[in-house]
């Protein structure tokens, strides 16, 4: 059993998830701010296909940090889940209770979103399809996996290769910054890409047609 008072902030950043629920439920406070820190670019790579089909990026983000702190508090070593597993469905639990609050109050965008990655959920639980998306209820907008590889895949056929290359880098949650130091180019083109991104989603939503052929 770790000790907060018996370790130093280098002993901690080396440990595990677990160990750091741990010593945060000690109330080690550095512990929360190793977990929120190592666990930033999962939150974002939950948010950002909300965003890129309409949703306010800051907004989404911040949603998701609320619930990865829920996470932290209240994760505990006897579940049968690990933490990484427990976080993701506490972020995702988040930005879908979100979308159902934005669909009471009628904030189209995030009305109209579709998660682009494959759902953490059973895919059996929601409704899958091309229906009209206006009527369609928040619930239903969590996809099943066949119809987000359609979605993905009509929409990669639509970008070019440095768009298909800023996709997959925006979706495993890095930032811009990181993007353009991957890629070599400056933020701004990345930026810029991914405004073209967003505006190809858009448009294959509208369209409703998901075909592969």
């Amino acid at each position: 059993m770790y000790k907060h008072n018996e370790l130093d902030l280098s002993d901690l950043v080396d440990l595990g998830d677990e160990d750091l629920c741990v010593l945060y439920s000690s109330g080690d406070r550095r512990a929360e701010e190793i977990l929120i820190s190592r666990y930033t670019a999962l939150v974002r790579r939950c948010a950002r296909p909300f965003f890129l089909a309409g949703g306010d990026s800051e907004d989404l983000t911040q949603e998701g940090m609320v619930g990865l702190m829920k996470a932290v508090r209240e994760y505990a070593s006897d579940k049968d889940a690990s933490f990484r597993t427990f976080a993701e469905t506490c972020v995702r639990n988040r930005l879908y209770s979100v979308l159902r609050a934005a669909s009471r109050d009628k904030h189209l965008p995030l009305n109209q979103s579709v998660s682009l990655d494959t759902p953490f959920f059973d895919s059996n639980s929601y409704t899958s399809g091309t229906s009209d998306m206006a009527q369609r209820n928040p619930e239903d907008f969590l996809i099943d996996r066949e119809y987000t590889k359609s979605l993905l895949f009509v929409v990669r056929k639509q970008l070019s290769e440095f768009e298909a290359k800023i996709l997959g880098y925006y979706l495993d949650g890095l930032s811009c910054r990181e993007i353009a130091q991957a890629v070599g180019k400056p933020p701004k083109s990345v930026d810029n890409a991914v405004q073209r991104i967003r505006r190809k989603v858009a448009q294959q939503l509208l369209s409703g047609d998901f075909s592969k052929s």
